[in-house]
């Protein structure tokens, strides 16, 4: 099993910046597909961005593109969420979410077995 934890949330006002991390034990992140979701008050589970795995390209939700970068460091074994430009429609709980084997090109939480406590974005206009 693989262990997430998330962290680097908080809050900021419209237009700020925050980077949230996802540190992993259990596995080394380049074996893993991993994918940030969020989930905002009120609304479903929603996949934000997926690093490039195994050749392929990034991906992320369209709300997102522009606005936030996804990226791994596989020396520290963790996934980042670099979020410039935050809008108060940003405001979730993100969590990191892993799972072994095939990566799907959108992630969907119903393929992914294993995910982290989560960290609280805040952001007021």
């Amino acid at each position: 099993q693989v262990q997430l934890v998330e962290s680097g949330g908080g809050s900021v006002q419209a237009g700020g910046s925050l980077r949230v991390s996802c540190a992993a034990s259990g596995a080394a992140i380049w074996s893993l597909c991993m994918a940030w979701f969020r989930r905002s008050p009120g609304k479903e589970l929603e996949a934000v961005a997926r690093p490039a795995n195994a050749g392929g390209s990034t991906w992320y939700v369209d709300s997102v593109k522009g606005r936030f970068t996804v990226s791994q460091d596989t020396a520290n074994n963790t996934l980042y969420l670099e979020m410039n430009g935050l809008k108060p429609e940003d405001t979730a709980v993100y969590s990191c979410a892993a799972k072994r084997g095939w990566c799907p090109f959108t992630p969907r939480h119903s393929d992914f077995t294993d995910w982290g406590q989560g960290t609280q974005v805040t952001v007021s206009s």
